[in-house]
């Protein structure tokens, strides 16, 4: 079932699932069930269409950077030398395969693109930003601005559940 928009129509139960698994994604069926008041049947024919309509994209394990020694975080914006769609193409496919890169998001502004670069130390990130990301294809400068904490990080949007939590 699509809204107008051609988006999945997504209720309050269906909500109340991606907010469960958000939360926990190793939850069992069952306990997903009882968490959101249905049965189980019911419950997993949801789950089944919600990963189907690709409103699930999958389940992954949250690991901890820091404990991994992956504790410097740099925000570089990137702006391209020429901004027509093969130029853009290449780079995005470029950025993609840097394992360094968590996020990568096409900007309006002075810049084209901001990164999200994770590292274990200033000296990977010098390497990585001199060697890495200053050869992608088209770039043309970039600015870095580095992160002295995190203070919030979502997984999950606010989707209108604050009832359901």
């Amino acid at each position: 079932m699509r809204g107008d928009n051609g988006k999945p129509r997504l209720d309050r139960l269906d909500n109340a699932i991606l907010v469960a698994l958000a939360q926990d994604a190793r939850i069992s069926i069952t306990d997903l069930a009882v968490r959101i008041g249905l049965s189980k049947s019911p419950t997993q024919a949801r789950l089944k269409r919600l990963e189907t309509q690709g409103v699930i994209k999958g389940y992954r394990a949250l690991l901890d950077p820091i404990r991994l020694g992956l504790d410097h975080v740099a925000f570089v914006e990137v702006r391209l030398s020429e901004t027509r769609e093969a130029a853009l193409e290449a780079f995005n496919a470029a950025v993609r395969g840097v394992p360094q890169v968590e996020q990568a998001h096409m900007i309006a502004g002075r810049y084209d693109y901001l990164l999200k670069v994770r590292t274990r130390n200033m000296a990977d990130y010098r390497h990585v930003l001199g060697e890495v990301i200053s050869n992608l294809p088209y770039v043309d400068a970039t600015s870095t601005f580095v992160a002295m904490e995190a203070v919030k990080e979502v997984m999950l949007p606010d989707i209108g559940t604050d009832d359901l939590t």
